[in-house]
């Protein structure tokens, strides 16, 4: 999954995903937009995260 699709899944906005991640809005923005790519360990463990804590 990318983290747009995980975003989307757990009904936050950018600033509500950042904020719960403790991540700066921008590098969401710049993961969605495709000018950076997320690291996959970051990634399994945001999903991780939103699953466990059932928010998708």
């Amino acid at each position: 999954m990318t983290i747009k699709e995980l975003r989307t899944l757990s009904k936050m906005t950018q600033q509500e995903f950042a904020d719960y991640f403790g991540i700066s809005k921008r590098a969401i923005e710049s993961w969605e937009g495709g000018q950076r790519q997320c690291p996959k360990y970051l990634l399994d463990l945001i999903e991780y995260k939103l699953r466990n804590e059932n928010l998708i």
